[in-house]
């Protein structure tokens, strides 16, 4: 069975009560690490009045004893959270774990701890000196970002033909998959250039990729407001869209608590859940849904079987 080191999240969030609660479906999947030291894992689970499975393997971390304060933004929170992160990354890249799933941090608790990075992802690129791509989704439908946490208004200076074939081919290498479809930027896909001119550079951009890897893996640019059709669905499941919002207003609004964030362009396997800490619910026992969770591990599952094609 593939070993998964699990990074726990905030403790002062949902993170180990959906880990605790999910923990015999996942030992039927894989053989999980969870990264927390035991003293934090005994006091957070009688907080949550559940007993810790005998076969619940734990790996220790940096992190010290502190006061779980369920729904409070704490900067000791925050560093462990962190240092749970990164043991779980340094399994990884010592090839003692084969992926790495991530549950809920609160960005604030770790710029309190003065930890200079804004999440997950640019933690992983730094750590790793690789670009990363950001794939969020469930089996039913994947988002694939080539813009993100950017101003709108800066979308169209970022959209480049060379940029955008790198993208594209690199997306490719990450999930070896073929009828991957591409958005267009304007409404309309531009009403050939009525509309705006970027689909122009964003044809260029398929052309030059399937080019390239020799075969018609991407195909649009796809009118926005029709790409998430049934209709459309039933071609393909993949979608490169050109920013944020494009993908995740369609991902969440139809597959909200399935969908996981995948990161792909990096020689190590990472998966996390598609949502936050939900302090509001933080040791309540209000039956939290672990479908996120559980798909995540699957897609770990599932990548790392093939994990050569993620070594760039």
């Amino acid at each position: 069975m593939k070993k998964i080191a699990i990074s726990v999240g905030d403790l002062n969030g949902i993170g180990l009560e959906i880990a605790l609660r999910a923990h015999k479906e996942i030992k039927a999947l894989c053989d999980p690490m969870y990264c927390i030291n035991e003293t934090m894992l005994q006091w957070g689970a009688a907080l949550l009045g559940l007993s810790v499975p005998m076969d619940f393997k734990t790996v220790e971390c940096a992190e010290e004893f502190f006061e779980i304060m369920p729904g409070v933004v704490s900067e000791k929170a925050g560093k462990a959270s962190f240092d749970s992160f990164v043991t779980a990354v340094a399994l990884t890249k010592s090839n003692n774990a084969d992926a790495v799933v991530t549950l809920p941090i609160n960005k604030e608790a770790w710029n309190k701890a003065d930890i200079i990075y804004k999440g997950h992802t640019d933690a992983l690129e730094d750590m790793l000196d690789k670009k990363a791509i950001m794939m969020l989704g469930c089996d039913n439908l994947f988002t694939i970002l080539f813009t993100h946490h950017i101003p709108f208004k800066e979308i169209n200076e970022h959209i480049k033909s060379k940029l955008l074939t790198k993208f594209l081919i690199k997306t490719y290498e990450s999930l070896m998959i073929e009828n991957i479809g591409v958005l267009g930027l304007n409404p309309h896909a531009g009403d050939g250039g009525i509309l705006g001119d970027e689909e122009i550079k964003i044809i260029k951009a398929i052309n030059k990729a399937n080019d390239e890897l020799g075969k018609n893996i991407f195909f649009g640019p796809l009118v926005p407001d029709t790409a998430f059709t049934q209709k459309s669905l039933e071609r393909c499941r993949h979608f490169v869209c050109m920013y944020h919002d494009q993908g995740l207003i369609p991902l969440k609004a139809l597959y909200f608590e399935e969908s996981i964030n995948v990161t792909l362009g990096l020689p190590l396997i990472r998966t996390s859940v598609d949502h936050g800490t939900a302090f509001d619910i933080a040791y309540k026992n209000k039956n939290l849904s672990i479908k996120s969770y559980i798909n995540a591990v699957k897609e770990a599952i599932k990548l790392s079987e093939n994990r050569s094609v993620l070594d760039f």
